[in-house]
């Protein structure tokens, strides 16, 4: 079950996305500080444009691979998908020791191991950033970590220990994290606060989650353009919208919706148009629901596109929704928006 989560193109912060009220933009937390944006400029490209997609349905990622029970099938577990979630062994053995002992602690919470794993990706990309590999409070690590079945010392640096400590703050409140309401509000809670860094946290938690959640089922995928410009789009999530903008290795602060599949697909080696109505003539149509790393359109295909976003699964896309907006994770199709259907640049 999905919780709506509305966005309003007005100043102020949203619940599950953001906007940068008076021309302010976010300070994403890995310290890159985007310019002001000019308050007066208007996108050509949405003056009498359709709506695009505006809002978030919050769910859980889609169904993992499940992990083995036993140290060694475990370990070969890990070491089989380390190389293509790009996710040290001995960090995905900790996420998956997290779920196996919530699972006898807390078994109605249903904690996946890639929630632990989006945590791990977005407070120390899984512990490369620091000796805290979960982002734990000190409350929280005094509370939650002091004592854990099977290991005679946790320490906050442990994986293990990070793991299930972890869990048990996520599934403190009872929440059930295999429903979207549940999984968010417990997202939410872990790291606590309000404003720019503590939603950029929530939208790369969710966004790593479900990228994991997709690779684990089709690991063979993880090198294909698809893949590669997904994780780059997902590295933009919190620079602001920029008309014009191709980013910041290219001058600006952050980017407009086209110029953010293009620069992620040209990061993955395949070239595209720049403009959204361009790109959608360019390549071949999507039949059915689109997959992940296709580009979704809206518009009209008999006069123009206006908008374009990228796919990200489970019903969610990475977005440079407009000005006074950062780059964040919308539903790709709601009521009352004007999608017209997906193109893949490749597979």
């Amino acid at each position: 079950m999905r919780g709506l989560v509305a966005l309003p193109l007005v100043a102020g912060l949203a619940t599950a996305g953001w906007l940068l009220a008076g021309g302010n933009d976010p300070a994403p937390a890995d310290g890159r500080q985007p310019v002001p944006l000019p308050a007066a400029k208007q996108d050509p490209a949405t003056v009498g444009g359709g709506a695009g997609p505006s809002v978030l349905e919050v769910s859980a990622p889609v169904k993992a691979q499940e992990t083995p029970k036993g140290a060694r099938p475990l370990e070969e577990w890990a070491n089989k998908l380390a190389g293509p979630l790009d996710i040290p062994a001995k960090s995905l053995m900790g996420y998956a020791n997290g779920e196996l002992a919530l699972r006898g602690e807390q078994p109605n919470c249903h904690l996946s191991w890639v929630t632990l794993a989006g945590i791990g990706a977005a407070s120390s990309n899984h512990g490369r950033g620091g000796d805290n590999p979960l982002g734990l409070s000190a409350q929280q690590w005094k509370k939650h970590g002091a004592s854990i079945p099977g290991i005679a010392k946790p320490a906050l640096a442990d994986p293990d220990s990070a793991s299930v400590a972890a869990g048990r703050v996520l599934c403190a409140s009872g929440a059930d994290l295999g429903g979207g309401n549940g999984w968010w509000k417990a997202i939410a809670g872990y790291q606590g606060g309000k404003g720019n860094e503590a939603e950029l946290f929530r939208q790369r938690v969710l966004g790593n989650a479900q990228l994991y959640a997709t690779l684990s089922l089709d690991p063979a995928r993880s090198a294909s353009p698809a893949v590669k410009a997904t994780r780059f789009a997902l590295g933009q999530l919190g620079l602001p919208y920029v008309w014009g903008g191709n980013g910041p290795e290219a001058g600006a602060a952050g980017f407009d919706c086209s110029g953010l599949t293009k620069a992620s697909y040209d990061e993955a080696g395949v070239a595209l148009p720049r403009t959204a109505d361009s790109q959608f003539r360019a390549l071949p149509q999507v039949p059915g629901e689109p997959k992940l790393g296709d580009l979704v359109f809206y518009g009209n295909p008999s006069t123009r596109i206006h908008h374009v976003g990228l796919y990200l699964g489970n019903g969610l896309m990475i977005n440079a929704p407009t000005q006074g907006q950062a780059i964040q994770i919308h539903t790709y199709h709601s009521k009352g928006d004007d999608y017209t259907g997906a193109g893949r640049p490749a597979a």
